[in-house]
């Protein structure tokens, strides 16, 4: 397969065959250790860990009660990471996430103000319910989420690296809630849709969680460590058909480049570049989770929904004749692959 990257000498070439049979032994036990805690959801936990092994954000997408909050708490005591929790309401402000200054006053007498931080200084951000807070609630996410800093009375402050929020939203109730605006939904990497578990699962969950002894997450990888995969990720190779397989996909899922004239009147908008940036790494992360040592055009029409779904939006003639943005990804994946 010829690689669109950089090509590699053969030294360095061994060199990412043996991070890469690591990373794979490491990514494995984090799964499985997952796997204890989080029943019948295999595609959701695949998808975050995508998202996370990416370096991205991701939209959690359930009713109520299907382990979402579980999921994320697992997620960052297997991987290391420091984890804080917000749940979003009407009433919160933006210093309720970033933090504020205040003023302080020495035994001298001198004041100063001294900055707290809030609750977005974490390496893995749960914004529960990200919908039910105001616009300008959501938009204090938004620096955070795109330039890992945030702003505060003109001042910089970093964040702890790595950092990655995954927020959650109720695709029923949607009374008292606020759309996420584009802007906020393109930062996310993947939109994440949790279903309800299959009967065995669900039977296996009964007996796990309601016993005396209830399994718990233990700690595999650490910050550090997950750091390095990231960068691993972006450093595998990519084949040529892989690259023109993304770049036709989320190119005709724009109205005014898709040959297909009845999907051109489908589509109100589509996808910008970040969707193909989303892509390309995310298809090196699933092969990676794979055991793979570089992605195929398969990755990407796996992804394809995750990656696509969030970042488009369908005419009302298209509403009215009940399309739906799944009906159509579904159809320009058939054209490509």
């Amino acid at each position: 397969m010829s690689a669109v990257t950089q090509p590699f000498s053969q030294s360095e070439a061994n060199a990412i065959v043996a991070e890469t049979d690591r990373a794979v032994t490491r990514i494995a036990e984090a799964r499985s250790a997952i796997g204890k805690v989080i029943f019948g959801q295999e595609t959701v936990i695949d998808q975050a860990l995508i998202t996370l092994l990416s370096g991205g954000h991701g939209l959690l997408v359930g009713v109520p009660g299907l382990a979402k909050t579980k999921l994320v708490e697992t997620l960052g005591m297997v991987l290391g990471l420091v984890t804080r929790r917000i749940q979003f309401t009407p009433d919160l402000m933006p210093s309720d996430i970033l933090g504020s200054e205040v003023l302080d006053q020495s035994a001298e007498g001198v004041r100063s103000f001294r900055f707290v931080r809030g609750p977005v200084f974490g390496q893995l951000l749960m914004a529960d319910e990200i919908n039910r807070a105001s616009p300008r609630t959501q938009s204090a996410l938004l620096q955070a989420m795109q330039e890992h800093h945030v702003t505060v009375a003109g001042q910089r402050h970093d964040l702890p690296q790595p950092f990655h929020v995954l927020a959650t939203q109720n695709p029923i109730e949607q009374e008292g809630t606020y759309p996420l605006p584009e802007a906020q939904l393109d930062r996310f990497l993947l939109q994440i849709d949790v279903h309800y578990p299959d009967l065995a699962a669900e039977r296996r969950m009964l007996f796990e969680t309601t016993g005396a002894a209830e399994s718990e997450a233990t700690s595999v990888l650490s910050a550090e460590e997950l750091r390095g995969i990231q960068r691993l990720v972006r450093r595998l190779p990519v084949g040529e058909s892989v690259v023109e397989a993304i770049l036709a996909l989320v190119r005709s899922a724009r109205p005014n480049e898709t040959p297909d004239k009845r999907l051109a009147a489908a589509i109100a908008w589509g996808p910008g570049p970040r969707a193909s940036q989303a892509l390309m790494l995310a298809t090196r992360a699933r092969a990676l989770l794979d055991g793979r040592y570089a992605p195929s055009v398969d990755d990407v029409l796996a992804l394809a929904e995750p990656v696509l779904q969030h970042r488009m939006a369908l005419s009302f003639s298209a509403r009215a004749e009940d399309l739906t943005v799944r009906t159509v990804i579904a159809e320009l994946k058939r054209k490509i692959g």
